[in-house]
């Protein structure tokens, strides 16, 4: 154990340093080596996450020395992501249960819920949302916590998935969530929304595979999506008009996989949402423009499960 790291910052610091000259990946749910260094020590120290600066000179015992070196020594060896070692993820400005039953929640649709899906709900009456691949249940539950008078469905393919987005359903007290086993809307049958809010698996064979090592603790569910990273975005499309009201809104995120989709649909008007931080490849999409260019959406999810 170095001697002469003694405080909150000196671990902090040395985290930091450590994580870089070992060539980590991030963005789980942390893009940098200083945040996620941070998250492991305040959570060896039974700290909050948004602990006070003049905290920082704090001396650590040796037994909480030890605690924290013992989680660093993890997420370098064996590339963990961060929030699977600490058992949480926040989202929305809410704490999540994270775990390798499901992706960490990560999703910049977060800056949508927290704005209330406005601009584009453009004051719309909302009663009933649904989160498809809902995962974590992050997305589901935060809409339902910003929105406690709208009814929100979480749906997904992982029994594995559901069973941690339920423990979050308890967490957080979402009392107006209800968590349904389905293979994208196969099992809704009658079931009509006025929002879908979607982040489906997007990452193409290829960059999948060639993912850094902390991916692979995720489930590969939650990610591989065909050539394109198309197959589930395309099968959403397709059914979604059916399961949305007159003037109902499908909020769509597909990443990377943008450019394909318009190249493929270059007649469909996507609204791309800017974020604070630029595109992130989410788009808006009104129900009555998915029936106008059904016949194609159709066309290309079909040849998809052919």
């Amino acid at each position: 154990m170095p001697a002469e790291l003694a405080t909150i910052i000196d671990f902090i610091r040395y985290g930091a340093s450590r994580f870089n000259a070992a060539g980590l990946s991030f963005g789980h749910s942390m893009d940098n080596a200083l945040d996620e260094s941070t998250q492991l020590v305040l959570h060896a120290l039974h700290l909050p996450h948004d602990l006070g600066p003049a905290y920082g000179q704090a001396r650590l015992t040796t037994e909480e020395r030890q605690e924290v070196l013992s989680l660093f020594t993890r997420r370098i060896n064996e590339r963990i992501p961060a929030c699977y070692l600490t058992g949480e993820a926040w989202f929305a400005g809410l704490s999540f249960k994270s775990d390798p039953r499901a992706l960490v929640p990560r999703s910049p649709i977060a800056e949508l819920i927290e704005a209330g899906f406005e601009p584009w709900l453009g004051g719309r009456e909302v009663n009933r949302a649904l989160d498809m691949c809902t995962g974590s249940g992050c997305i589901a539950i935060a809409t339902a916590h910003y929105h406690p008078h709208w009814q929100v469905d979480g749906v997904d393919l992982s029994e594995e998935a559901l069973s941690l987005a339920r423990e979050n359903v308890e967490r957080l007290h979402a009392d107006n969530v209800r968590l349904l086993h389905s293979d994208l809307f196969h099992n809704l049958d009658g079931e009509v929304y006025d929002l879908i809010v979607t982040n489906p698996p997007y990452v193409t064979h290829a960059e999948t595979d060639a993912l850094p090592a902390e991916y692979k603790h995720e489930p590969e569910l939650g990610l591989r999506a065909g050539d394109d990273g198309l197959d589930l975005a395309l099968e959403i499309l397709r059914d979604a008009p059916r399961h949305l009201s007159e003037h109902g809104l499908l909020i769509c995120e597909v990443g990377e996989s943008e450019r394909a989709l318009v190249q493929l649909l270059p007649e469909v008007p996507f609204n791309w949402v800017e974020f604070r931080v630029g595109q992130m490849g989410i788009f808006v999409l009104e129900r009555e423009d998915m029936v106008a260019h059904h016949a194609r959406i159709k066309a290309l999810a079909d040849a998809r499960r052919a």
